[in-house]
């Protein structure tokens, strides 16, 4: 095994839930619209509490996150985005026209995750009907043309699925060599294009334990190939004061999934030729009884969500000490989300930041004073608006 160094410092990011949003799981009870304006206000309570980025997902049940972002990047300051390119959907020409554009537009906050494809069923839809190695194929050689655009090249390529003659980048990122390069995959095929092309490679919330052993793995191929990749993780969290509240929480989200919304779910994880979604699935096997697959990890999620479907549930110390345990194997960013993710969004940044080292700005939380107001109610905290001075007109 090849070991991965600890991480001191943690880059947090939080979710912009393009597919749906709630209180609950499985139900449209307590569901809310996603629209522009719900959007926004996750966006800019990411970007005030001082996250990282977001991560915006794709697929057709998503808005497209392309277009999310646009929108989103002019109401922000400093968050990040994290948008997906989709190699067989897109030629790499045109994803690197994209993101170069995107990259200008938001001052070099743009972040790109490399997204292969898991379900034939919707891959089939759009035009895709390649095997699970064959798109692996594909992603590899996307990302050679991809990123030599990016990086300023000309280009001439001739593979067996991705041809360009003369290609160029008239228009450059803000970012040099473009965007950094986000990836995830379970597959020895995708742990190898990983090792050869990406810069972070992102893992679903599996037990610290499984964790360890895949980063390992994909570090001994970068090791091989003479390359450098880093480490995150996609989890939910369930933040509250207290360790029973959280999990009081947990089981309140699921308290509308019944068992044929659930034997519904896994059949349509199960036509997946995904191994990360495999993976997530084999935690839970569709059964509620043992949700808790690793200390303070459950799986109650992935009993009617693909992708990632595990969360991390306790009080505050509690979540900070099991982050603590993912950075000391390697894991430097932390793509998390929460439901409804407005409200979980500020738990978590009020909660569980001052309790990270993290390596973005947070904003200040105040001390333990109070504001007591000219009649003597006591109003919140001591956090005073800064003084704001107006520059000389001379």
């Amino acid at each position: 095994m090849s070991k991965v160094a600890p991480q001191d410092q943690a880059n947090v990011f939080w979710f912009l839930p393009t597919h749906g949003d709630g209180r609950y799981l499985g139900t449209g009870k307590g569901g809310r619209a996603v629209d522009l304006d719900y959007l926004t206000q996750i966006a800019q309570a990411a970007d005030r509490l001082g996250y990282y980025g977001v991560l915006i997902p794709t697929g057709k049940s998503c808005e497209d996150s392309w277009l999310v972002a646009s929108a989103m990047v002019p109401v922000t300051k400093r968050l990040r985005y994290l948008v997906a390119v989709r190699p067989g959907l897109q030629p790499p020409t045109l994803a690197a026209r994209m993101t170069a554009t995107l990259d200008r537009l938001s001052s070099g906050r743009a972040l790109i995750n490399v997204v292969t494809g898991g379900d034939p069923v919707e891959n089939k839809g759009d035009g895709i009907f390649l095997s699970h190695a064959e798109r692996y194929e594909v992603t590899r050689e996307f990302l050679n043309v991809y990123k030599r655009l990016l990086a300023g090249e000309t280009v001439d390529f001739h593979g067996k699925h991705i041809q360009v003659e003369g290609a160029q980048l008239l228009f450059p990122p803000v970012q040099a060599g473009g965007p950094p390069l986000y990836f995830g995959g379970s597959s020895p095929e995708a742990n190898q294009v990983a090792a050869e092309t990406v810069d972070k490679y992102l893992t679903w919330g599996e037990p610290p334990a499984a964790v360890a052993e895949k980063i390992s793995t994909v570090k001994a191929l970068a090791d091989a190939e003479g390359r450098k990749v880093s480490f995150g993780i996609r989890l939910h969290v369930i933040v509250r004061e207290t360790t029973a509240e959280a999990w009081a929480a947990a089981d309140q989200l699921i308290s509308h999934v019944d068992e044929a919304t659930i034997a519904s779910a896994q059949k349509i994880f199960s036509r997946m030729d995904s191994e990360g979604q495999r993976r997530m699935s084999a935690l839970h096997g569709g059964q509620r009884d043992k949700l808790e697959v690793s200390p303070n990890l459950w799986a109650g999620v992935g009993l009617v969500r693909g992708g990632a479907g595990t969360a991390l549930v306790g009080d505050p110390e509690t979540v900070a000490a099991r982050i603590k345990e993912y950075m000391a194997i390697g894991i430097d960013s932390f793509v998390l989300s929460g439901y409804p993710h407005l409200e979980e969004a500020y738990r978590f940044a009020e909660l569980v930041f001052p309790l990270l080292p993290l390596a973005h700005d947070a904003p200040a939380t105040g001390s333990a004073g109070v504001n007591t107001g000219p009649f003597g109610e006591t109003i919140a905290n001591d956090i005073r608006p800064q003084e704001v001075r107006r520059a000389s007109q001379s």
